[in-house]
C-alpha cells in the first residue's frame, strides 16, 4: 500500500513539475528569434548590394546553403516546415526584415541611388567576414 502511495505521489509531483515548468520550453514567435532575424537582414542586405553595386555578385550556392542551412536550425528549435514556410512568405515579415536590412544598409553608409556607396558597403561586409560578406563576391 506504501508502494502504491509512493508512486501516486510521485507521479503527481513529476506531473506538477512538468506543469509549471512548460513555459520555459514555449517557444519564442519565430520574428521574434534574434537568429533568424539577423540572419535573413544578412541575406537582404546582401542581395540589396548585389543588386545595387556592378562589381559585386552573389554567391548563389553559398546563399542557398545558408538558407537551408537556416530552415534546418528553425527546424532543430522546435517549428515546423509549415510554420517556416508561413513566415517566409509573410508580406508583413518581408516588408520588416527589409526596413532592417535597409536601416543597416544607410547605418553602414550606403546612400540610394549611389551604387558605390553600395559598393563601399559591400566590400567592407566582405572584408569583415559577415553573414551578408559571405554571401557575396567582388569584381575589384
Amino acid at each position: 500500500m506504501e508502494t502504491a502511495m509512493t508512486k501516486m505521489i510521485f507521479a503527481l509531483g513529476v506531473v506538477t513539475m512538468m506543469a509549471l515548468a512548460m513555459p520555459a520550453f514555449a517557444r519564442t514567435p519565430l520574428n521574434q528569434n534574434a537568429h533568424i532575424t539577423d540572419s535573413l537582414v544578412a541575406g537582404r542586405v546582401g542581395d540589396t548590394i548585389r543588386q545595387t553595386c556592378p562589381s559585386i555578385s552573389a554567391k548563389m550556392l553559398t546563399a542557398y546553403s545558408k538558407l537551408k542551412a537556416l530552415e534546418g536550425y528553425a527546424r532543430d528549435q522546435g517549428y515546423t516546415e509549415a510554420e517556416v514556410k508561413v513566415f517566409m512568405k509573410d508580406p508583413t515579415e518581408k516588408a520588416r526584415i527589409k526596413a532592417l536590412a535597409e536601416a543597416y544598409l544607410k547605418k553602414a553608409g550606403a546612400v540610394e541611388g549611389d551604387a558605390e556607396s553600395y559598393c563601399t558597403v559591400g566590400r567592407a561586409e566582405i572584408a569583415n567576414g559577415t553573414l551578408a560578406g559571405s554571401l557575396l563576391r567582388s569584381w575589384k
